[in-house]
């Protein structure tokens, strides 16, 4: 892989505190990670990605360089380009000339030199090199894994969601500005295959004993998203017939997992038309659908995901739930794939809106549950991952510092989409839900208040509250309420103000009415035979406490 080494200038910038907010201490560096509206960023829209990397595994290093093809917004002269230490940045070019660059942490400004002028495309190629920086806990901790199979063959992948794109290829590493298509060309030492994104378009070996993967995606795609995965690998493809015609399937095991791959991975046509009956249509029928091995846990890496769920059911060997559903179908297969829709199609812009993708995708996890044994199957199995809810700390937590919330966004908001969906209570109401927010904010970059204002404005009535409540505090819903002669009294506490979810609840033998709890008590009369007779239907996420 060439490098240009063209003397950049690297003017170093220490890295400041800044006031902390809402408990927290935030740096400057989290700002200028966090942050899609800072000066170096805001100016410009990434219109198409470039990547060339060369992968070596003798010495843990890779090199290469992006071509950052960019649409001018608001004329400006500095550029920022980010890559995580210890990678190193040899120059950057553009118009054939190297530009000077000042480096602060891990951001890289560029003082491009050509006039820049509204609605201009120009491209800017980052040239760098380095050891990057090895995953300590992938996926939740990422960067490179630099592993081998059982045989003891190479095998190398890249994790990096959260963490960001940055800990190997120089980018825009913001959520909220997605390349239109994007180039990735790997090259690795053979016999190595590498799969990544998209679809596999050239494949090219060299003299020297290495062989480059060509690989393009021409829907628009988050930089997180963009994979290495490289092992010995064999291949093997299928067609499922969806909602926008024919989809390629194709399947990358190990070698020696072959038939274990073409036993499990007949779930993959089952979650798709799960998926599209409940979500619309797959969201990249371009670039094709793929489940590669990995040597982690898993990964929703866009039009290729990664697997690493030892071809069994569960979550290797677990089920969240706690009810036994969840070792009936195949965890990775069918969260992971969810975020094709939650989390690729529709992203958060910024971190602290991930709830968007892993609420909805746990929420998935029961829809799928419910499309195979029944309704009330699936939301035993919803209910059930309650569970692993902690209440440490609100799911949405300050915004443009790089901040992720609480992991409760996976069970306490899968669990807030579950009681919506009561409230809502009706199924196809709902479901023209979930698929309309697919087809209004289809492959967008969103921020969260955007989700939660469709979903009230479909549903016909002001969630705000219901939102606020499960996003942004610890609290559960409390319904205090105690029987006597007759009469059943009833208040919410420990909720926000003015919190007015409706709520069904036995006022009668084996019938659900609804009530209207508010902060102040109401009553209303029971005809009950006992008053622990007296149940709140559990498909809501709220806690009853009867008082004496």
């Amino acid at each position: 892989m060439r490098r240009l080494l063209l003397g950049c200038t690297l003017l170093l910038a220490p890295v400041t505190p800044v006031v902390a907010q809402a408990g927290h201490s935030f740096t400057r560096a989290d700002t200028l990670r966090g942050s899609f509206t800072t000066p170096g960023r805001a100016w410009w829209d990434v219109v198409f990605y470039d990547l060339h990397v060369a992968v070596h595994p003798a010495d843990s290093s890779i090199d290469g360089y992006n071509g950052i093809t960019y649409r001018v917004l608001t004329p400006a002269r500095e550029l920022q380009i980010d890559l995580m230490a210890p990678l190193l940045v040899d120059s950057m070019v553009q118009d054939g000339r190297a530009v000077a660059v000042r480096r602060e942490g891990n951001a890289y400004f560029a003082k491009v030199a050509t006039r820049q002028r509204a609605g201009d495309r120009r491209t800017i190629t980052v040239y760098y090199h380095g050891k990057p920086q090895v995953a300590k806990r992938p996926p939740w901790q990422g960067g490179f894994t630099w592993t081998t199979d059982s045989l003891g063959r190479p095998w190398i992948v890249t994790t990096d969601q959260g963490m960001g794109a940055s800990v190997w290829w120089p980018n825009k590493d913001t959520q909220a500005d997605e390349p239109d298509s994007q180039r990735v060309a790997l090259t690795v030492p053979d016999p190595m295959i590498d799969v990544s994104n998209g679809r596999l378009r050239r494949v090219t070996h060299h003299s020297d004993g290495t062989t480059t993967y060509e690989w393009f995606v021409v829907n628009p795609i988050n930089n997180y998203a963009i994979a290495v995965g490289a092992g010995s690998y064999d291949h093997y493809s299928d067609l499922f017939q969806g909602e926008n015609g024919p989809l390629t399937l194709d399947f990358w095991p190990l070698t020696y997992h072959l038939a274990a791959a073409q036993r499990q991975f007949v779930q993959a046509a089952t979650m798709l038309r799960c998926f599209e009956h409940w979500f619309g249509p797959y969201p990249w029928y371009e670039d094709g659908y793929k489940l590669v091995e990995v040597p982690n846990a898993g990964m929703e890496h866009q039009s290729a995901i990664a697997y690493g769920n030892w071809y069994a059911n569960g979550y290797r060997g677990r089920d969240a739930s706690g009810t036994g559903l969840g070792l009936k179908w195949d965890f990775i297969i069918v969260h992971e794939s969810a975020h094709e829709w939650f989390g690729n199609s529709i992203t958060a812009k910024d971190n602290a809106d991930m709830w968007v993708h892993e609420s909805f995708a746990n929420y998935a996890e029961g829809l799928y549950t419910e499309c195979l044994f029944g309704k009330e199957a699936g939301a035993d199995y919803t209910i059930g991952t309650r569970r692993g809810i902690r209440n440490d700390r609100p799911i949405i937590p300050p915004y443009g510092v790089n901040d992720q919330g609480s992991g409760d966004m996976y069970p306490k908001g899968g669990n807030m989409l579950h009681t919506i969906r009561q409230i809502v209570d009706d199924d196809e109401k709902w479901r023209a839900i979930l698929r309309g927010l697919n087809q209004t904010f289809w492959h967008q970059t969103v921020m969260g208040k955007q989700v939660e204002d469709f979903i009230s404005a479909q549903a016909g009535t002001d969630l705000t509250r219901v939102f606020d409540q499960y996003l942004r505090t610890t609290e559960v819903p409390v319904l205090e309420y105690r029987i006597a002669e007759g009469v059943l009294s009833y208040r919410w506490t420990d909720v926000v103000p003015g919190f007015d979810m409706p709520l069904k609840v036995t006022l009668s033998p084996d019938s659900l009415s609804v009530v209207h709890p508010t902060a102040a008590w109401q009553t209303v009369p029971v005809r009950l035979n006992a008053p622990a007779d007296f149940k709140v239907d559990p498909n809501f996420y709220v806690i009853a406490r009867p008082l004496a």
